[in-house]
């Protein structure tokens, strides 16, 4: 019931998204989209899961899925977020910001709107910086790049909304809304920043940090009902745990992958699950739900496809200053995996993750 099905799509994925679907519905997700990266055509892709979303939980899911249409893209897929159920905002390693629509009469993509060169190196428009992470809002995106800018976009306006030039004087890595005016950035010096939108200065309202480290952060997720609890993983493979509300400084480091995390989520509805890849070719699911008093328990042997810590109070696991204490049972998804997973998406009881083997793999899950 649990199985990881994988298609070899001849294109190494860098993004992997589901398209949303009504939060009131039980439906399951049953769309999602690729991105790709280091090919001699990039491309952006929609896949069907093969109705998938039907299945009762008793049903298994065969990994049926199939390609509805694609589309080529200007340069690699940094990023990319489905700003609705038809428009999908991309970030490029031309430092370009795109929103393309998913025509599902047809089963057709095409662009609707560019900034092109929405990053680039101060002094020069014709040297492009990458874009490298867009967070969406609909009608707001907010995009960060290599240039240390941040960009404000409304899907409606050509034109670009606000322009914090000087954000940062390193590479910007990726960005989340923390709530409806609040970003979360992270950067090429190891700091989490967070921008208030309604105030017009160029400084951060608050600056995080591991202390003395200066060891690049790459991904960030919020907690999504508790907004103050964060989670970064960076160029070592650490999972950092924050709490925004008080301390300059993680509330827990926990030895994750043994190369870069690439991307970081809770599970959207059940926070208690979280999920990140790495470049050593790890998917984790970090589980924090089961309510087990004791258990043999270690975290550290990183070819093992099933690790776990005991616990007395599983509710606080993300905020507890001393993991060993918390239970967390850990499981790699892909224990023969060696080469990058680069993304992850969670909806529902699916994962989508997309490999530099390339890969799309797909499971069904069932969280508790």
């Amino acid at each position: 019931m649990e199985g990881m099905f994988a298609k070899f799509v001849s294109q190494k994925i860098s993004k992997t998204r589901w398209r949303p679907v009504s939060a009131s519905s039980l439906q399951q997700p049953d769309v999602f989209a690729t991105g790709s990266w280091d090919n001699e055509e990039n491309k952006l892709s929609i896949w069907s899961t093969g109705g998938f979303g039907a299945l009762n939980t008793e049903e298994d899911y065969q990994g049926d899925f199939k390609l509805l249409c694609d589309i080529r893209h200007n340069g690699d897929v940094l990023d990319m977020q489905f700003l609705d159920k038809d428009r999908i905002v991309t970030a490029s390693s031309s430092g370009s910001v795109t929103i393309f629509r998913h025509h599902q009469n047809n089963q057709t993509l095409s662009e609707k709107q560019r900034w092109v060169q929405a990053h680039h190196h101060v002094g020069s428009k014709s040297i492009a910086a990458p874009c490298t992470s867009v967070v969406c809002s609909n009608p707001e995106i907010v995009s960060v790049g290599e240039d240390g800018r941040i960009n404000l976009f409304r899907a409606d306006s050509k034109e670009v909304v606000r322009i914090i030039d000087d954000a940062d004087s390193s590479a910007m890595h990726a960005v989340t809304f923390l709530r409806t005016t609040e970003i979360l950035t992270v950067n090429s010096f190891g700091q989490l920043k967070m921008w208030d939108l309604r105030q017009q200065g160029n400084d951060p309202t608050q600056i995080f940090s591991v202390t003395g480290d200066r060891i690049p952060l790459h991904c960030v997720d919020r907690h999504p009902s508790q907004q103050h609890i964060v989670a970064t993983g960076g160029q070592d493979g650490m999972l950092c745990i924050w709490d925004v509300r008080q301390s300059r400084m993680p509330i827990s480091l926990l030895n994750a992958h043994e190369a870069k995390m690439w991307e970081i989520h809770f599970h959207p509805s059940k926070p208690d699950h979280l999920f990140t890849c790495s470049e050593d070719g790890s998917l984790w699911h970090w589980d924090a739900s089961t309510e087990i008093i004791e258990k043999p328990s270690f975290l550290g042997g990183r070819n093992t496809s099933h690790m776990s810590r005991s616990t007395i109070t599983p509710s606080n696991t993300w905020l507890s200053s001393d993991p060993t204490k918390s239970h967390l049972e850990i499981t790699d998804l892909l224990p023969n995996s060696t080469l990058s997973v680069n993304s992850l998406d969670v909806l529902g009881e699916f994962l989508v993750c997309g490999t530099d083997a390339e890969n799309i793999c797909v499971t069904r899950r069932h969280f508790s």
